[in-house]
């Protein structure tokens, strides 16, 4: 199982997702986005690939898409909140945008 991040370590690795626009969720230790994209099919494609590294990680984001906008929230369950899983995939659907 995934340790859960320290608030030391969490002040450290959510620092830099912040600056990109992650904000953390009120009354729970989760992290979450609004991705904004031109088209459905954008959106579409976009959570495809995210999907795949989601897979890859074992690590599966809650997540919604109306039209052109998808929202993300990351927690890890298991562990009862914020891990390295979740910064790690933060930092991978930002760098998929």
């Amino acid at each position: 199982m995934t340790e859960k991040l320290s608030e030391t370590e969490q002040r450290e690795q959510l620092a830099p997702l912040f600056d990109a626009g992650w904000q953390m969720v009120q009354g729970r230790d989760a992290i979450c986005k609004t991705f904004e994209f031109g088209s459905f099919i954008a959106a579409f494609g976009w959570m495809t690939r995210a999907a795949l590294w989601a897979e890859k990680l074992n690590h599966h984001p809650e997540w919604s898409n109306v039209y052109n906008r998808v929202e993300v929230t990351l927690s890890t369950h298991d562990a009862g909140g914020l891990t390295g899983l979740d910064v790690k995939l933060a930092q991978k659907m930002d760098a998929l945008k």
